[in-house]
């Protein structure tokens, strides 16, 4: 069976890149499952949404943080704002960031970037495996 050539970067660095049997992804149309042979697609990523890379050997999970998805010939093309692995994310200071962003948002209703960081925080400990 056919398997999809996955790259996933940011600014920073390449956060992952290999085969996979499926790319799960949230854009701003709603959730996104690639599998080989997958028609082409551009979609816009959210803030603070989960990419999930299916492989028979256990899935990589990774916090997304805005960008693109590209779909081309089986080769998917993750270009996110930022990123992270859910085994690189200090679940601590995750946390610790959440509790800090609902502080703020409970403050000042209005404060969008309390807003955003809430999000960043929850996809990082979702993409940890840790529940929210």
């Amino acid at each position: 069976m056919a398997k999809l050539r996955i790259g996933v970067v940011s600014p920073e660095r390449e956060i992952w890149s290999g085969e996979a049997d499926m790319v799960i992804a949230k854009t701003v149309d709603g959730e996104i499952g690639i599998m080989p042979n997958h028609a082409p697609v551009l979609g816009v990523l959210v803030e603070g949404g989960v990419l999930r890379i299916k492989r028979g050997d256990g899935d990589i999970v990774a916090a997304v943080h805005g960008g693109f998805i590209s779909v081309a010939s089986n080769d998917v093309s993750v270009l996110a704002e930022t990123a992270e692995l859910g085994s690189e994310v200090d679940v601590a200071a995750a946390r610790d960031a959440l509790q800090r962003a609902l502080a703020s948002v409970q403050a000042d209703g209005e404060d969008a970037e309390a807003q955003v960081e809430a999000k960043r925080a929850r996809a990082r400990l979702r993409a940890a495996g840790e529940e929210v």
